[in-house]
């Protein structure tokens, strides 16, 4: 933590044990310099701020009472500390000192989490949050704009320590939307305590959004332009359409704030209109038999995203405190593909495949928060109750040639999702650290409705029924202890969550026998022991359990028919996976650096991820299946290392690495989709590593630049292997009118070297995917603040 510290006490005669008001109340510093000082008041009660840490004494005098002091170690996890009851006592009795410690605080590298400012990183600047966290240690991104800690897309998404509906309840779909330029720092935390959701067993990202301190009104606006997709990774399959190229992304933002003593008022926006390539995906199949095709899908999208959030903070009064915050959320994009199959035994193309898909999607969010701040400093009791209604709309029109059918099939599909949850935090601080304790209500309800209009001898598979209903209840209850000392620290926790699913089927549907329902108690622990060699550096060791819930979209028994012959396909039996992480971290400071290094391991139990399998249910064409399935135990070991130099004053860099084995147990189980089949699942283990070098320069008259690389060595993934990707990003930015002003000249991607290519040993089968993904952007910026 950081800040200004609060200490707070309460004087009592120990005599009658009353409060003693007017008593004098000073805080020392070890040189006896006076730091502040106080009058109690009526009620015995003080207050004292400070922005020292370390050991500080609190004074307590009162005429015709012997003068008390507490000595106080102000350390880096609490920004409140109570120093309980200081007697007074008239006769000679002698009070013993008492002592509570703390220490330096430190922004970037602290054990319990990592912070990165956004406002140093001009790389990213201009650009959306997904595209600063691709620069961030530990971070990796998938093709479709999933972040990974370590390894894992198991991730929860914070919004300001809170869920929202911006990043969804268990997926990150809305990181794509939010505009950098409003956010002022991201959090990695690897090891989340009890108070956290268990959702996310490789971790949380924390987005913290800019706050506004000055009184009055004042704002910020942006614009930034883009194009993507400059240079070609790999020609086009000959269709008429082939992929988008030189892309344009406009994206205005702006926020507006106004704050005055007991009303603080915000609103954020932004739109984003752009031409884009999400996918360009090319995918080489070569039969056991000597069959070998070739396709490409290249998702050309058009779209317009609007993105608008607000609310108040009012102060009844000191202690009380009325939040309303929300969000509305709306995308809409037509995507567009032209896809030739090729047989490479004969160069011919024996199928010609192309569709629009139609899309929007929406949400709004509404959040109230009550907070009760108690007569002790820092003791809160804080309730908050939040709704999101969330709607996704996709209509798709697919063409078909090939020597079958000449022929056209539609989809419609509609699912709205209602979320209520309501919780409750207690957080009360104490003289060597502090005790929270919280519940969570959370309903979630989600149906689906699906249409189809089938053509001659149609591909979409028949009796799926039309519609779905999935539902999920969660009641969590946690306790969570921190204490600190001189030289020790130690935080424990509990977390209790029953929760209960349910997936209803249409009763036409013919692949899965009866609904699914089922329920389950867990309780999810963490601890964090930590001991300080000295100021400077400390060792912590961690333990906790997560569980991973499967979402709606991974259950969802209705095809995606992007590409016929590679169909994704969700799985309604699938089940939750939960996983155990230990790792033992060091952390070195220096006046210009620090040093961060951590050792982990974590293993999950029944894994889930998309299996690749032969479906031989239409002689007409080869198609392969990805569903998602539960397969037996994973376990990912590592090292992490994280260290940052300032060599000149115009010069700082940071380099992170990730050292690490991805284990992949044997796994033999059964598809039932669109045809019961077993799969096999072959052991693997194999050793990874990923880099990111990322160096900022501060140069005259305002200017700054920032150069990253990154590069992602291959790993293995189930049933296959993911080859080595590399990204070189730079920037330069300049402040403009008294520093109110800054343009940013970004570039991501800049080799195009960031495409996603994985090699598939499938029974049967094998197959080269590559994803050549719009990933090289250049990008203007521009923000003005007053």
């Amino acid at each position: 933590m950081s800040g200004q510290v609060t200490i707070a006490g309460l004087v009592i005669d120990g005599g009658n044990q009353r409060p003693v008001a007017y008593a004098t109340v000073s805080l020392v510093a070890p040189d006896s310099s006076l730091l502040g000082g106080v009058l109690t008041d009526d009620g015995g009660r003080f207050v004292l701020n400070t922005d020292r840490r370390g050991t500080l004494t609190v004074m307590v005098s009162y005429l015709g009472y012997r003068p008390v002091n507490k000595n106080l170690y102000i350390g880096e996890n609490n920004n409140v500390y109570d120093s309980g009851k200081l007697s007074l006592v008239p006769d000679a009795q002698t009070l013993e000192a008492v002592t509570v410690t703390g220490e330096r605080a430190t922004l970037s590298s602290a054990l319990d989490k990592k912070t990165f400012d956004l406002g140093e990183r001009q790389a990213q600047a201009g650009g959306s949050v997904l595209d600063a966290m691709k620069a961030l240690p530990g971070v990796t991104l998938t093709q479709d704009g999933n972040v990974q800690l370590r390894g894992s897309d198991r991730v929860a998404v914070l919004v300001d320590g809170k869920q929202s509906a911006m990043t969804g309840y268990g997926n990150q779909r809305g990181l794509g939307s939010i505009p950098a330029a409003n956010i002022e720092r991201i959090e990695i935390i690897n090891n989340p305590s009890a108070k956290y959701d268990a959702a996310g067993m490789a971790g949380i990202i924390n987005i913290i959004y800019k706050e506004e301190k000055s009184t009055g009104f004042n704002g910020e606006v942006g614009l930034s332009y883009a194009l993507g997709e400059l240079t070609t990774r790999r020609d086009d399959l000959p269709t008429e359409l082939g992929r988008y190229r030189l892309n344009s992304h406009l994206q205005p933002n702006a926020a507006l704030n106004y704050r005055s003593g007991k009303l603080r008022s915000w609103v954020q926006g932004s739109v984003l209109a752009q031409q884009k390539l999400p996918n360009n995906e090319f995918t080489t199949r070569i039969y056991d038999d000597g069959r070998r095709t070739i396709s490409q899908v290249p998702e050309n999208r058009k779209q317009i995203h609007y993105v608008t959030r607000g609310g108040l903070d009012y102060l009844f009064d000191e202690q009380n405190t009325l939040s309303i915050s929300g969000i509305y959320d709306y995308e809409h994009h037509i995507d567009t593909a032209q896809i030739p199959f090729i047989n490479l035994n004969t160069g011919e193309r024996y199928r010609y495949w192309n569709w629009k898909e139609d899309e929007s999607t929406s949400l709004v969010n509404g959040r109230v928060d009550f907070q009760h701040d108690f007569d002790q400093p820092g003791h809160r009791l804080t309730l908050a109750t939040q709704f999101t209604r969330g709607k996704e709309d996709e209509q798709y029109f697919l063409n078909d040639s090939t020597r079958f059918r000449q022929a056209q099939d539609t989809s419609h599909l509609i699912a709205i999702e209602n979320v209520s949850a309501f919780n409750v935090d207690y957080v009360r601080p104490l003289a060597a650290g502090r005790i929270e304790a919280g519940g969570q209500l959370r309903f979630r309800r989600l149906p689906v409705s699906y249409e189809i209009g089938q053509g001659e001898r149609s591909i979409i598979y028949p009796g799926l029924g039309d519609a779905s209903r999935w539902t999920e209840d969660l009641y969590a209850g946690y306790l969570n202890y921190v204490y600190e000392s001189a030289h020790f620290e130690a935080e424990a926790g509990l977390r209790a969550e029953q929760t209960a699913v349910t997936y209803a089927l249409s009763p036409e549907n013919v692949y899965y026998e009866e609904d699914d329902a089922y329920d389950y108690f867990r309780v999810y622990p963490n601890v964090r022991l930590t001991y300080k060699l000295d100021e400077t550096n400390k060792l912590s060791l961690f333990f906790n359990r997560r569980v991973d819930r499967p979402g709606e979209q991974e259950l969802r028994a209705f095809a995606k028919y992007d590409d016929p012959e590679l169909l994704k396909v969700g799985n309604p039996y699938l089940r939750p996976q939960f996983s155990q992480t230990v790792e033992l971290a060091y952390r070195r400071l220096w006046d210009d650096g620090s040093m961060y290094a951590a050792v982990y391991t974590r293993r999950s139990d029944d894994a889930f991820q998309r299996i690749f399998s032969i479906d031989t249910s239409n002689p007409d064409y080869d198609i392969i299946n990805r569903i998602y399935q539960n397969t037996g135990r994973a376990t990912n070991r590592g090292v992490e290392l994280l260290y940052s130099q300032e060599v000149k004053q115009w010069w700082k860099y940071s380099l992170g690495a990730n050292f690490y084995r991805i284990g992949i147990q044997e796994y033999t189980g059964t598809l039932l989709f669109p045809t019961v089949r077993p799969f096999t699942l072959a052991a693997s283990n194999d050793n990874s590593w990923d880099v990111k070098f990322n160096n900022q320069f501060t140069f005259t008259k305002g200017w700054k630049g920032q150069l990253t690389a990154i590069y992602l060595a291959a790993r293995n993934i189930p049933q296959g292997r993911e080859l080595a990707r590399s990204s070189v990003d730079f920037a330069v930015s300049r402040t403009v009118f008294s520093g109110k002003g800054e343009y940013v000249l970004a570039a991501t991607d800049i080799f195009n070297g960031f495409g996603l290519r994985q090699e598939i040993d499938g029974e049967g089968f094998t197959a080269e995917y590559r994803n050549y993904y719009e990933s090289q952007v250049v990008r203007l910026g521009f923000t003005y603040k007053w």
